[in-house]
This record gives structure tokens, sequence and C-alpha cells, in this order.
């Protein structure tokens, strides 16, 4: 518990004899002269040489809680240190090191020799010992410090465990409440593994707390584990390295249900089942109640250039050690030895986890013994290695993993140098080889040739030497605990950093932060993709899972989410008293359906109720009889409409319900079938999740229902933008709270050279993103380690008035920024450097809190942590800023396709198909159709020439007064007769155009553009036209230049004969030519025979015939004869780079659910065809098997619940048909089977 008065300075009254240090410069810079503020001596102390393996250590005489520390340089010097470190320990030994923030190496020292730098420690420290290290001091100076610590007596009862001892402690009943229950203990251990309290219930219920591996377990079983349930044995682990013979504080609280587990700074939360019945003191085994002391002196390796190197004991014919090791890397040295009388050495490596002792002779083979596995898994491992006369073996845990005689040397003389975890520089003379570098972690109990090395004395300087080490210290740590991976990513580490495994989250980043799906069906509408099935994640970078759903693009993005009840259910024999429920399960949890319908500018969902006798409303009373519930769980009674009205259907809110005195059809209680149906569209309710109905009870009553899927559509967020006019103007927002990991994402446009988009400040701590200049977009921050700055340089301007695209993140790992498809830069953050975030100003939009460098232009769809603000909302009443943004086709009129032409919406932009062949949301969607034998399509231009003069339709521009003399012709075919036509235009001056293959599979062009002179003909014999394949043909004349490419590879010019201008044009014919014409006798052959198969987007200049006979948006000139109908026949083919989308065929919104790999961007590629028609195959192969085993299973269900008050029954619908023999609504839908 924490004392708030524990604030007493503990140094100024200790003896001299409490102070010692690693040394002194002199008997008056004696560590006993380094209390704060004090002048004898030399005015404090100072080491002999300043360097970083320096050290003031006090003893505070026993343990006590220290709550801060106070450092002063030397009186009157230059002496004073700029940054150290902080060490306890209870012993005097095994020291530990202090960390802030859980991730910063040092405290910041003195700026001067007299002013004092005080910290507050949080957590505060239980310790006995404290030392200071110096890392860096004033450059002018040396090393100089004075210090106080400051805390309060801190006792507690200790009892010592020796591994087969317990304590019994049985608890008196009346003193336990069975509510509220708190267990609290510290402990420390050297060992890795044991149970460190165990305690049990009268009824079988047990709590244990567990050591395995260095982690802490929590086991709860509830005694009710015997019951058919769920509810098995609760295990938890937290807490990691905990074998480290530190003190750990461990907390168990218990309220009701909630159980908190805390163990040291990491706690976790959950809900425990059943109910806890709790069972003097009493102890068995060798139990003594003092903590003993086990004194291993550990030795830390803190960079790849540390070593410790040891002389051999000399005049021995054997070369062995014995050390234990513990570490994150997966490779480094860990021990060279040098033989003597001979060149050569023994290497042990640790190699990808693994132990290899290899010996070498120059001029020789090496040989390899490779032992354990694993073994970089930050636990102590004990490693023992012996090398005789032709004798090699190593012993890994215990495990005498490989003995070889034949493999050891002819000869072995001890004495040489034993290298432990590294080699120094090669400038000192020595055979040392580090092949995998130097090894980073912890050493301790090392002993050569059977004699136990005293690391002390090396520490001293009496033995051996080192460099780069930390003695009497493990500062291993685990840096995947707390797991900064996020969303599930896998955290793995070295030594100073860890890894985050992003596979199958779907997240990216180095901390699996950003989502690799957009956040709603209208984003991946604007980056060009068609209908399918997308993964969504609604709320971006934040804590919702993305998940499946489908996308149907019409002019709006439709979002379509199923639940398992979309076929129609019927109920029979229910009552207010016997209520029947029926349940709908949604493809997404109800946190995504209430990100996704809050993105939604309009949701809906269509909802039947059927009946006959089986009222909604019982007119007697008014009290409902029949309810659905959404998303807020309150009844709801209206049913139909977008505004919450009860009791009301939609033909009493459109007045046309069969009785006019009630508000719905059912309230009439007629005898024959009739329904209710409604789109329900009040978003705050939707989705439906249960519907309940208790009139059915009466004789001859029933009902039945049917849900449609959730229908959404548009993104209020997408499109929430806001324009900035003048330099000064901004919005303001509430603090930015991303101290971990933080996000900023947004769209803008300008035409100005620079200003801040963004910016939030804190004491110390900011971020800002700004157009620095014209072509570079800069985010700046600052966490505590100074500031940094990450740019993008475009190699065109930002400042084009197009909207661009800029993702900013930062995290513990690196800060990054993307702007459009720009590749990305990131930073890395520094090593142990202040890793979080604290901002407190408000955040700034469009400007700064200086109201200098603001930004000229529109800003869209900010968004922080994957949070979108509401920039229209505070536009509103924020003076030089508008909400909304005009101006998208500039950027999105790209999109449409195929002389399809850009239209600005409020909210986006449509695009229109009017001009063009294609249809579809980017005018894309390919119109094309099968003609039967003998059928054609004709467009009249004009029927009576004479008119033509007063024609204001599209048509006039082909005829009258002006003469046609340039057209573009555009379309694909398919067939395989001859001859054929494909195309005639006629004139009333006896001109024409004709495309047709002839007998021999040839394609020719024919042009008579004078009625006195024979037709121009361009003949394409290459190859044979009608094989049943797809072709392109692309027709351009300009006069009497006419330029021709098919299939996009063959290409031909010529020039015409026979004239330049086509006069008053007649019409145009696909197909069959019906009314006799003075055509040359080919196109006439052809003519007669007209065209069996398949054509498809074809355009005549501004003229779109098929779209005209099939897609009519007004009355046009078109006669259709014959069999010609819409086909899909052009986009089985295959071939066609604009046929290779998947397409789906969606009569309305239904969005039945094939299983088609989902799609993040429109795949155009054969094997994306291949992929998706193997899909189908075998889509409905499992659709037939699951309808199969679903009809067995519903005959089988049937027959067994006859007698239950409701039924699914398969075809409900032709069930009610036939019983009524009417044609009702209920038929016309086919079922849905939802998988």
């Amino acid at each position: 518990m924490y004392n708030y008065d524990c604030d007493d300075p503990l140094v100024s009254a200790l003896s001299q004899a409490s102070f010692s240090s690693s040394s002194e410069l002199s008997s008056s810079h004696g560590p006993g002269f380094a209390r704060l503020n004090r002048r004898d001596g030399a005015g404090g102390w100072s080491p002999l040489v300043s360097n970083q393996y320096q050290w003031l250590q006090i003893d505070l005489g026993e343990r006590m809680e220290i709550t801060a520390v106070a450092t002063q340089g030397g009186y009157g010097s230059s002496d004073w240190v700029t940054s150290y470190l902080l060490m306890f320990s209870d012993s005097g030994g095994n020291w530990k090191q202090y960390r802030q923030e859980d991730s910063l190496w040092g405290f910041s020292g003195n700026a001067n020799a007299d002013s004092v730098v005080y910290y507050r420690l949080q957590p505060s420290i239980k310790a006995r010992f404290l030392r200071f290290i110096p890392l860096e001091w004033n450059p002018k100076g040396r090393i100089g410090m004075r210090i106080e610590v400051f805390g309060c007596a801190y006792r507690s009862e200790v009892v010592d465990l020796e591994g087969k001892s317990c304590l019994l402690y049985r608890f008196d009943q009346k003193s336990l409440s069975p509510i509220k229950d708190t267990i609290s203990l510290k402990f420390k251990t050297m060992r890795s593994d044991g149970i460190l309290l165990h305690r049990e219930g009268q009824n079988g219920d047990h709590i244990t707390l567990e050591l395995r591996r260095g982690k802490l377990f929590l086991l709860i079983n509830s005694g009710e584990a015997k019951l058919p349930s769920t509810r098995g044995p609760v295990s938890l682990s937290l807490g990691s390295l905990l074998d480290d013979q530190h003190w750990h504080s461990v907390l168990v609280q218990r309220l009701g249900k909630r159980v908190n587990f805390t163990v040291d700074e990491h706690r976790h939360r959950f809900h425990a089942q059943g109910e806890f019945s709790y069972l003097h003191l009493d102890h068995e085994g060798n139990v003594s109640f003092s903590c003993s002391q086990p004194q291993s002196v550990p030795v830390t390796f803190l960079s790849p250039r540390s070593y410790l190197a040891l002389p051999g004991f000399s005049g021995e014919d054997e070369v062995s050690a014995t050390f234990q090791f513990q570490t994150w890397n997966k490779a480094g040295l860990l021990l060279f030895v040098e033989l003597q009388l001979v060149s050569g050495g023994l290497l042990l490596l640790l190699n990808d986890g693994k132990l290899k002792l290899n010996l070498y002779h120059p001029g020789k083979l090496p040989s390899d013994i490779t032992a354990g596995v694993g073994l970089n898994d930050g636990q102590w491992h004990s490693v023992s290695l012996s090398a005789k006369r032709n004798y090699l073996s190593v012993v890994v845990d215990g495990q005498v993993a490989s003995a070889s005689p034949s493999l050891g040397p002819e000869q072995i003389y001890s004495g040489g140098i034993y290298y432990f975890g590294g080699c120094p520089d090669n400038s000192f003379g020595s055979q040392c080889k580090s092949p995998l570098g130097g090894f980073q972690g912890c050493m301790r109990l090392i002993s050569i040739s059977h004699k136990v090395v005293d690391l002390i004395s090396v520490q001293r300087g009496s033995f051996g030497n080192f460099s780069d080490l930390q003695i009497d210290s493990c500062g291993i740590r685990d840096r995947c605990l707390p797991n900064y991976c996020e969303h599930g990513g896998e955290c793995s580490q070295s030594w100073d950093t860890f890894h985050c495994n992003c596979a199958n989250t779907g997240y990216r980043g180095a901390t699996c932060h950003n989502s690799i799906y957009e956040q709603s069906c209208e984003a991946y509408k604007h980056k060009g993709n068609t209908s399918g099935f997308y993964y969504i994640d609604a709320d971006g970078s934040g804590p919702l899972e993305p998940f499946l759903l489908y996308c149907n693009m019409t002019e709006t993005a439709w979002t379509i989410i199923q639940h398992n009840g979309s076929d129609v259910t019927r109920v029979r024999n229910t009552n207010p008293e016997n209520p029947y429920a029926g349940f709908f399960e949604y493809v997404a949890s109800m946190e995504q359906l209430q990100a996704t319908i809050n993105h939604a500018e309009h949701c809906e969902q269509e909802l039947t109720y059927y009946c006959k006798k089986s009222r909604l409303v019982n007119m007697e009373d008014g009290t409902p009889l029949s309810w659905w519930v959404g998303r807020t769980n309150e009844t709801q009674t209206y049913w139909g409409g977008s505004l919450p009205d009860p009791q009301k259907c939609t033909c009493g809110l459109e007045g046309n319900c069969i009785d006019p005195q009630y508000y719905c059809n059912c309230d009439a209680d007629r005898s024959e079938w009739t329904n209710d149906t409604g789109f329900l569209s009040y978003k705050e309710h939707l989705p439906v999740t249960k519907i309940v109905i208790t009139d059915t009870g009466r004789p001859h009553s029933e009902a039945a229902y049917k849900l449609g899927p959730l229908l959404c559509r548009g993104d209020r967020l997408f499109w929430n933008s806001a324009s900035f006019n003048t330099e000064a103007s901004y919005l303001h927002f509430p603090t930015f709270h991303g101290e971990l990991s933080a996000d900023v994402s947004f769209f803008f446009k300008t035409t100005a050279s620079s200003g801040v988009f963004l910016e939030n400040l804190g004491i110390t701590d900011f971020i800002r993103i700004e157009l620095r200049s014209p072509a570079v977009v800069t985010f700046s921050f600052d966490v505590g380690n100074g500031p940094f700055e990450i740019s993008v340089q475009s190699p065109t301007h930002f400042s084009d008035n197009q909207w661009h695209h800029v993702r900013v993140e930062r995290n513990m790992k690196e800060a990054s920024v993307q702007v459009d498809q720009l590749s990305p830069r990131t930073q890395p953050a520094p090593a142990d450097g202040h890793v979080l975030l604290q901002l407190n100003s408000q955040l700034f939009v469009g400007g700064t809190a200086t109201r200098q460098r603001g930004f000229l232009g529109c800003i869209r769809s900010l968004q922080l942590n994957g949070m979108a603000l509401n920039l229209e909302e505070r536009a509103k009443v924020t003076p030089g800023v508008e909400p909304g943004c005009r101006g998208h086709c500039s950027s999105y009129g790209r999109l449409c396709h195929n002389r399809g032409k850009c239209r600005e919406k409020p909210s986006g932009f449509s695009c229109d198909c009017t001009s063009s062949a294609y249809a579809g949301p980017f005018c894309s969607d390919e119109i094309s159709a099968y003609f039967g034998s003998g059928s054609s399509v004709i467009y009249n231009f004009q029927e009576n020439y004479s008119l033509s003069k007063n024609s204001s339709s599209h048509a006039a521009s082909f005829h009258g007064d002006m003469r046609l003399s340039r057209e573009t012709i555009k379309f694909s075919f398919r067939t395989t007769r001859t001859p054929s036509l494909l195309l005639y235009v006629s004139s009333f001056y006896k001109e024409y155009l004709s495309v047709i293959i002839a007998r021999n599979g040839s394609l020719q062009i024919r042009y008579k553009l004078n009625r006195y002179q024979e037709p121009d003909v361009v003949n394409f014999d290459f190859k044979n036209m009608a094989d049943g394949q797809l072709h392109h043909i692309k027709i351009n004349r300009e006069e009497a230049v006419v330029s021709v490419e098919i299939d996009e590879n063959m290409r031909r010019q010529v020039h015409l004969v026979s004239g330049t201008e086509l006069s008053a044009v007649r019409s145009l014919v696909l197909g069959r030519i019906l009314e006799h014409s003075d055509v040359d006798q080919e196109t006439a052959l052809a003519g007669a025979q007209g065209f069996l198969g398949c054509l498809s987007a074809v355009q005549v200049s501004h003229v779109a015939p098929l779209k005209a006979a099939l897609h009519p948006s007004r009355p046009a000139p078109i006669t259709i004869s014959g069999h010609v109908t819409e086909s899909t026949c052009v986009a089985q083919a295959g071939t066609d780079a604009t046929s290779r989308e998947r397409t789906h065929s969606f009569a309305d919104h239904s969005g039945a659910r094939d299983d088609r790999e989902p799609l993040t961007n429109t795949i155009k590629s054969d094997s994306a065809v291949i992929g998706g028609l193997i899909a189908v195959v075998i889509f409905i192969l499992l659709c037939i098997t699951a309808i199969a085993v679903r009809i067995s299973q519903q005959k089988r269900s049937y027959k067994r619940n006859e007698a239950k008050r409701s039924e699914n029954v398969d075809s409900a619908e032709a069930v009610l048909k036939s019983e009524l023999n009417i044609q009702n609504a209920v038929g016309e839908n086919q079922k849905e089977y939802f998988f």
C-alpha cells in the first residue's frame, strides 16, 4: 500500500560506514561526503577515474520504501553528472535497475554544481541498498555527486520456503465475506517453477498461484466444474522473468464474480463462474521466518561489443567450463577458449537458438557438436563443456547432448584465455573469433576447470578484464510484456527490441495497428472496385475486427449484411402466456453492426408479417400482440417507416389498409391470408434481433414472418469535410489521446503552397502534420526524445486542387508517413527512449494555436485512431470555415469509363452513362445481347428526311444540312456463322456503311459514300473471325481516312476513294436487314442472313443502340424484331479486359451470399476468372449438398415437431400459396440458404 506521508530524508542521518563506492579521487572525495547540500570534505564524492563502471552506494540499514531521489554536483566545482542509472537491492548484490515509463534507461541529472534535481519514483522502491551509476557527466569536469533519498520504514513478515515445505492456514468461517475476497503477497525466488499458494473450499473449489517458467499462473476452479457446462477451470498468466531473486507483488481481488489479477504493474480483469465458499496457522517441513539471500553474482553483456576475458588454470590436460546463461537473441558467441601450445580454439556459439560446439585447428576441417533447442526463450540454461585428449562433450540443462571421442584434439594443454560473450578488438592481439557476433544477455555461476570464478573481484579489477558489462546485475527484460502488438499480433523479441508478426490479423505496420481493409463499401467504390464480397473494418485501427459482407456498387454503394433467418418461418399455437420468439444472428457482432450503421447515410430492413386470424394489436385495450426487438433491446410495435410511430404499419402510414378503421392489414383479423410489409429505416433501432408472436392460439389462427438482410448505403464519414477560407481560421477539438500508438488519416485538396493540417501540443510533446512546400508533406513530433521530422517528397505538386490522401502513424517502434501511392517514409524510434505521447492542448485542424501558417483548402474524412471527427458540424459554427467541399470530379472523374461523364454531388460524385454503351456505377458494365436467327435491332435516326431540319434530338447532328464527315464505331462480337452482318448504317441517298463477315470468315468494312460509285472495301482475311472467340472492333473515320483496330493488336489505315461524307443518315441496323436496300451483293447476302451470336457494347459516335433497346432511359426510335435478349455471354468468354471483372447479377439488394474470395481490389486477370469459375463450381456443389442435408433434416424435424407451436417449413411460401390458392407476395421470392 502506498504511504502518502512517506517522504522523510533517509541519507542525512546515516553514518559514514553506510556509504561505499567503486573508487575515490582522494580521501576528501570519499563516498561519505556525498550528502545533499553538505560542503564538508571536497564537497561531494568523485571517483578516481571518470568512466561508466563507477558507482556510489548507500546502505539504509534495513528495507525501506523509497519514494524519491535527489542529486547535486560537487560543491563549487565543475563536477556534476548529467545522467545516471538507479539500481536497488535487498542484499547488496544482484542489483536491479529502476526504470521509468517501463522503457527509459537513465535519469536526467544536473546541469550545474549546486542546483538540486528531484525525481518522484512511481512506483516506489522497497529495498535496503541503492546504487547510483553515472552514465554521462560534464565534459569539462569529472564525475561529482551529492545525493538524498526520501521515503519511510517498510516492515513486513517474511517466510523462507525451501521447496519441500509449506505453510497451512485454516480460515474461521465467520470471518469470511462471501462477496469480497483479497489475496495479497510478495515473493522472490531463483526457481522458475513452484506453487506459491493453494487454497481449497468445502465444495471442491480452489485457487492456485503457480510459477511456471518464470510466469505466474492463477488457476481457479469454482467447484461447479462437475456440471456439464463450460465452467471449467480458469487459467491466466501474468508477469515474466519472475525468478530473478527480486521481490514481486501479487494481488488477487474478488468482488462477486469480478476478479482482478495483478502482478507488479500488469493487471488482468475477468469474470469467474460459480460461488466460492472458503476453508489457525500451521507449517510443515523446513520453514524459517527470515529471508535467506542466495549469493549468485549475475553479469549482463549489454552490447555486441561486450566481453569477459578470464585466465585459464595452467598445467591441466583438460579444458572445461560451466555456466548458466539467459537471452532472447538467437545467435552470439558464448565462449571462446584459446588452446595453449597448439594454434586453434574451442568455440561455443548460440546459433538459431541451438548450442554449437566447434573445435578448429588451422589446416584441419572444423568439427561440430550441436545441442539444445529454443535456448533463446529468456529462461536460465546451464551449460557444461569439456575437451580432453580425443574427447569432446557438451551438456545442456542436464542432458548430455553429445560426447564424441573421435572429434577431440590430439593433445590438450589448458592455460589459455577464456573469452565469455565476445571478443576484444583485434588490436589486443587475441586469437578470439566471433563469427556470429557478440552475446547479449546474462550469465551466472561461471566456473573454469571446476573452480568458481569470483566476479566481484573481476569488477574490482583484480582478476581478468572486461568491456561493456554490468556485473552483479542481470538486466534482461521481457519486451513482450505488456504486449504492444495490437489486434492479436504475435510478439517476439531480441535483447534490445520486439517484433510483431501480423500474419492473419487483418492489420499491418510495426505494431499491427493499421487495418489493411477499408472502412466501408463507399471507400472501396471510390477505389474503383465493383460489386463483390469485401472485408470491412468499420473502426479502422480501433478494436473492432474486420468482417466479411457484400458490397453492391450501384450509383451509391449498398452494404448488405445477412443473418440466419432469411426464410419464411410459420408460427402456430401461441398466446400471450405462451409466446413464440424468433432470434436473428448476423455475420457481424453487434458492435461491428453499430459502427457500420453509424457510418451509413441510410439503413433499412424489410420485415413482413403474414397473418390469418393473427393480429398485431389487441384493439380492446391497445396492448401489442406481436412485436420486434432491435439494437436497443426495447420492444418496438411499428412495422414500417423511418420514424417509430407505435402500432402502425406501412398501410396505416400510406392510408391504404384493407380495413380503413385499422392501421395494419393484420388487425382486421380476417380468416384469409394477408400481410403487413414494411421497410424499417429508423437507424437507432436497427438491426432487428428478435420477433415475438402471441396471437396464433385461436382456431384457424396462423402467422408467418420473413426478415430481409440489413441494407445500408453511403458513408457519412467518408465525405465529411470542411473548407478553410482564411489562414487564421481553424477548427478545434478535444485533446487527442494516442499515448502508445497514434494514427491520423485524411484527404486534402488545395491550391496553396503550404499550411498546417493539424497540430496538438503538450508541455513539451507535440504532433504536427503540414504541407511544408508545394511538393512536401511533413510529420513532426516529440515524445520526450527531442523533435523528429519525417517528410514525403512528391515528383508533382500537391497543390493541384485534387484530393490527396495522407496517413501518419507513430508507435513504440517507429513513425511513418504515406501520401497517396508514394512510397512511405519511416523513422525508427530511439532504443530505450521515452515512448508515451503526452498531449494536453486542444487539437487544432486547419491551423495552429498561434493562428499562423494556417491551411487554405479542403480537409475531408479526418480520422484519429479510427475515430472520425465531425468537421461539418464544427464548421457550421466557426467563422472562416465552411462545411462541405465542392469539386470531386477533378479527382474521381477518372473512375467514369467509356464516355461516362462525372457529375458532382454534395457528397461525392456519380457517373452519367447516358452517352455510353456501358452501364453501372462507373459505366464499365458491358451491355451485351444474344441475337437469335433472323433477329434485328434497328435504330431510326429519322423517319422522314424533311423533318430533319426541325429536329432537336441527338440524331439531328447526324443529318440535315450538316453532312457526316466523321464517326467512331466500337463494338465486340462473337459468332460461328458466315456470312454475318454485324452493323449497317443507311442513308436516304443510297449511301451506306456495312461491317460484315464474308463467307470465307474474313471481316469486311464497306463504305459507299457516293451513290454513283462502287463501295470501298477494307478486307481483313488474316484469320477466320467466325471462330466463336470474342473480337473487338474499333473504326474511326476522319473524312476519307479510316483507321481500323481489331482485338487491340491488328491495326490498319486506308484512304477511301468513294467520298468523304455520309449524307442524311437514316438508320442503324444490328442483325438482319429487313427492308429492301440498294446494297452490294456481299452486304445483301450478309444482310439476308443477319447475325447469330453475341454483340456487346455497340457505340456509333454518341448512339448506343443496344443500350437504347435493352436499358431504355427515355423513349428512343428503336425497333426490335425476333429473339434479342440481354446476355452475359461476352463476360463468360474471359478474354475481354473490361469484362474480366467478377460479375454478380443482383436484381435487388438481397445479396445472396456466394463463397467467393472477398475482394480488396478488383483483380483483372485470367487467373481471377479461372479461380472464380472454380469457386463457383465448388460453391454450387456445396450448395446442393447443403440443401440436400437441410431438406432431409427438415423432413425429420418436421415429423418430430408436428405438435410444436412453430415450424420453419421448407418453401413455406408454397405451402401458404397452396393453402390459400391466392397469388400472394409470400411466394414471390425463392428461399435463400444462408451458410
